[in-house]
């Protein structure tokens, strides 16, 4: 800051400040009052290592201008952002969904959208008689309400939609109501989506004859797929699950409502949940007090990792109701599965559990009318599945832990994909974040900020988030999430001293090849240290799972193209050396083999991820 001595205009003198032009980026003179120069000041303040300051974190800072950062804070203190959220996530490029309003747009044609983003479809194909529409290679986004209703024998097919996407929330509210006839074709749906979330709300209730098939639906990573009042008071609607979450990640269903009160329907559930990782599952109320129907479940949950389903008042007080569950859960890592009011009080129902999987819980189900074979109840018979080769890779992906012992110059490994698969966001101002609710306790709030709807995609990724910030640390864990820089800063200082420095991995070449360790270097000399880990959680602006555990070690090493011997990357590895307090069922230990303990295992800093050190 300069101070310039002037004379007033009552010939007194007056003292003027001028702040220096702060360099943000390279050289560029930049406005001193924006957030991102008062990040740029905080760091040379709080740090004191005289290294350059990493434009990798930098370039995470808000992008919001100094007049922009203190209208938007001042609505965050009046509560008032809600009512700018557009402008909001636009100017500080944070994660929004687009809004969806209502339309009262029909048509009496046949439509054929091919290589299409984004619309609403609303009320769209309703009362039509005949005809057939097309959605191929179609994403973004859309919202389905009141699509076909009350149509007659009307044709939906969804072929290609949503693939290799990030973040995809689809709502489909009183799909097909009351229609007689026609289908509804869901092929190759959501797939290779990295969060796919979809809503089916009282879709095809109080449908006749109308046929619904959800083939190769959702192979992505994660997500929430909620079926509700699905088929109810429905008339001899079959509906096929083939291939549904085939070789998804964490992927949950839920099925409330499902067929209630349906008359002769029947559905099928084929190869779902077949190969994947962790699939959840829910059924409640599902064909309660429905009459004739057929429900079969062949391959379901077959040969995917651990895995949870509970049936809930499963054909309770149904008539005549026929269910067969055909090699059901057969896990090659035990899941669990409850059965809770399952045909209780139904009539004439026929239940077959055959070549059925293990942990399970069968609780008020019906005494008469249930036959099993084949049922697996001792983890260790000789059908329990080896667990090594192709599957572990499908799994955990070769090279995203190995041994302190790969970590030499010379060694030739696999490594995992590192990209970063979240939707591009930046950091708030401190300014801004203090003021917005951050807690379980305030989700109404955070909702009605982030217009997140219930059960949407935005109330559940804010949700998950708040859970995992709030877990209790784990055994010798220090743990904060950080939605500033200024935070994170804070947190790294305060866990590890203000001589510090943060590394990451410079880019993504050598992903998901084999490569070749060059040049090592041993952060700290190679001590056993600390390091705190920062890991981007998946939130409307951008905010990290920060945390610190002891005795890792810290490496940077250059790395080589595995044939060329070329450098092609720069990579950062950290090696935990004790695991103790990790789950046995940890992916590190699946694909390495021992347990909790037993060994040390380490992995790349993965893009846009970073661990601090202390610097050298």
């Amino acid at each position: 800051m300069e101070e310039v001595a002037l004379v007033n205009s009552r010939g007194g003198p007056f003292i003027e400040f001028h702040l220096k032009p702060v360099n943000v980026d390279g050289g560029k003179d930049s406005n001193p009052f924006t957030p991102k120069a008062h990040v740029v000041r905080y760091w040379s303040k709080q740090i004191n290592d005289n290294l350059p300051q990493s434009s990798f974190l930098l370039s995470k800072a808000s992008p919001l201008s100094a007049v922009e950062s203190a209208s938007f804070s001042k609505l965050a203190s009046q509560n008032a952002l809600s009512s700018h959220l557009f402008d909001f996530c636009t100017s500080a490029k944070i994660f929004c969904f687009p809004e969806v309003a209502v339309s009262l747009e029909k048509h009496n044609k046949d439509a054929n959208f091919e290589t299409y983003t984004g619309n609403n479809f609303t009320n769209y194909g309703a009362d039509r008689i005949g005809g057939a529409d097309q959605f191929k290679t179609y994403s973004e986004d859309p919202s389905f309400r009141g699509y076909s209703r009350d149509s007659k024998n009307h044709k939906d097919g969804f072929t290609v939609y949503s693939i290799d996407l990030n973040v995809v929330d689809n709502e489909f509210h009183t799909y097909g109501t009351g229609t007689t006839g026609g289908s509804g074709d869901f092929n190759v749906y959501d797939k290779d989506v990295n969060v796919a979330n979809a809503n089916f709300n009282s879709y095809s209730t109080e449908g006749t004859g109308r046929s619904q098939k959800f083939q190769n639906y959702l192979t992505g990573n994660v997500g929430d797929n909620r079926f509700s009042s699905y088929g109810k008071n429905a008339k001899g609607t079959p509906n096929d699950f083939i291939t549904y979450g085939e070789d998804s990640n964490v992927m949950g269903s839920w099925f409330s409502g499902y067929g209630e009160k349906a008359n002769s329907d029947k559905s099928t559930f084929k190869g779902y949940g077949e190969d994947s990782n962790v699939p959840l599952n829910h059924f409640d109320n599902y064909g309660e007090k429905g009459n004739g129907n057929v429900e079969t479940f062949t391959s379901y949950r077959d040969k995917s990792n651990v895995g949870d389903d509970s049936f809930q008042s499963y054909s309770k007080n149904s008539d005549k109701a026929k269910v067969n569950f055909v090699n059901y859960g057969k896990s090659f890592n035990e899941g669990t599965d409850k059965f809770t009011g399952y045909g209780k009080g139904a009539t004439g129902q026929k239940v077959g559990f055959e070549i059925y999987g293990v942990n399970n819980t069968f609780k008020g189900y019906a005494k008469t009318g249930i036959t099993f074979a084949k049922y697996t109840n001792d983890t260790t018979t000789s059908e329990k599945m080896d667990i090594s080769g192709s599957l572990v890779n499908k799994w955990v992906e070769p090279g995203k832990f190995f041994r302190e012992s790969k970590m030499k110059t010379g060694s030739i490994l696999p490594m995992p994909d590192i990209k970063d698969k979240m939707p591009k966001r930046s950091f708030l101002p401190r300014s801004i974040s203090s003021k917005l609710p951050f807690s379980s306790s305030k989700i109404v709030e955070l909702k009605r900020i982030f217009h997140a709807g219930d059960n949407s995609t935005m109330e559940n990724l804010i949700s998950d988030a708040l859970v995992e910030c709030e877990r209790a640390p784990s055994k010798d864990e220090t743990k904060r999430c950080v939605g500033s820089l200024e935070d994170m800063i804070d947190f790294a200082t305060t866990v590890l001293g203000r001589n510090v420095v943060v590394r990451t991995t410079e880019n993504l070449k050598g992903s998901k090849t084999n490569i070749m360790i060059g040049e090592i270097k041993k952060i700290n000399g190679g001590k056993v240290t600390k390091s705190v880990s920062c890991h981007q959680s998946l939130y409307p602006y951008l905010l990290y799972y920060c945390h610190s555990v002891p005795k890792v070690r810290v490496y940077e090493a250059e790395i080589l193209d595995s044939k060329t011997k070329i450098k092609i990357n720069h990579g950062t590895a950290i090696c935990h050396l004790d695991t103790s307090a990790w789950s046995s069922s940890h992916g590190a230990f699946l694909a390495l083999g021992s347990g909790p303990g037993k060994i040390e295992v380490c992995h790349w800093i993965f893009e846009n991820d970073m661990t601090w050190t202390i610097a050298d």
